[in-house]
């Protein structure tokens, strides 16, 4: 059963408008079953990834990390889950990606430290954590136990919820910590950069009945397909425009809408005829006619569908019947 104390963070997580996906690898068990326990998980949990093979590890890294138990390798997980994050939940939601990795008491007696990393990554901040146990002490349910309450402490902190937990560690095993605060210019670096997806600015309140429950909102590509991506003082330029129309506006770093698509799917695109002139040009697509058609077609499975409003090109209105020879 659940300590009281444990519960009433939890609901206070869930209470918070933060939506979170978790990677834990090697601890920290406990707290998933404290978080999704509790009414209201739903609020809270995006996605939760147990990574526990170094295989599994290896496939959601994309790549051998240097050390599998390592402060590096949890930041990384915390990166990966914050942009899984972005991708799952509600546009203009905080959003959190929780990284964890540990090497606790095993079958065997182990040659190294007992030790965990976590890391908390939202839009403009990121936090580490490193902890070393005392060997000897615990068995790996306590152990279990002590991490998953530091974890539970970061997430509360990342989730912005006053959160008083005793972690159960000792004077010699107080944590590690370290932060790292963005400012909206390197929040927008990393968007241009490819770590980061896409960075919403939240505007407008529409209800989501419109569209049939979807998220009406504008789109601006950081990155060009014919030309050099925008600086991050023009990106601002440009968000300003929205502000003081009130309109919401997703910055993100795909020019190509294949790749929209991946990132959001089931989406409804309004675009103009223009635009669908260079949707079906091969130019983009490798000048190859059948990759294009078989790019569209997976386009299509995404779930997407594109809304297609007439434009003045070269003198002549063009609307998409237009285009069919």
């Amino acid at each position: 059963m659940t300590d009281a104390w444990i519960r009433a963070v939890v609901e206070a997580i869930h209470s918070s408008p933060t939506q979170a996906v978790l990677y834990i690898s090697g601890g920290a068990s406990q707290v998933l079953g404290w978080l999704l326990s509790v009414p209201g998980a739903s609020n809270t949990v995006l996605e939760v990834v147990v990574p526990y093979s170094r295989m599994s590890t290896i496939q959601l890294l994309g790549k051998i990390p240097t050390q599998f138990c390592s402060q590096h390798t949890a930041e990384e997980m915390a990166l990966l889950a914050y942009n899984r994050a972005l991708k799952l939940s509600r546009p203009g939601s905080p959003v959190l990606g929780v990284g964890f990795t540990g090497s606790l008491v095993s079958e065997r007696p182990k040659l190294g430290d007992h030790r965990f990393y976590l890391s908390t990554r939202t839009a403009d901040r990121l936090w580490i954590s490193t902890v070393t146990l005392s060997k000897c002490l615990r068995t790996r349910e306590e152990e279990d136990k002590i991490s998953s309450c530091v974890l539970l402490k970061a997430i509360a902190n990342a989730c912005k919820v006053p959160a008083t937990i005793d972690t159960g560690l000792t004077e010699s095993e107080v944590s590690d910590e370290c932060e790292k605060q963005f400012t909206e210019e390197q929040e927008l670096e990393q968007l241009i950069s490819g770590k980061t997806s896409f960075k919403v600015y939240p505007f407008s309140s529409v209800a989501t009945s419109i569209c049939g429950g979807a998220y009406p909102c504008f789109e601006l590509s950081a990155v060009n397909a014919d030309k050099p991506p925008l600086s991050v003082s023009q990106i601002k330029d440009r968000v300003k425009q929205f502000e003081k129309a009130g309109k919401t506006v997703i910055i993100s770093n795909q020019p190509y809408f294949y790749k929209k698509a991946e990132l959001f799917p089931g989406s409804a695109f309004v675009i103009g005829v223009d635009t669908v002139i260079r949707l079906i040009n091969p130019k983009y697509y490798d000048g190859d006619y059948k990759k294009m058609l078989e790019i569209l077609i997976g386009c299509k499975r995404t779930g997407c569908t594109f809304l297609v409003a007439g434009r003045n090109v070269d003198g002549v209105f063009k609307i998409l019947m237009s285009q069919r020879n």
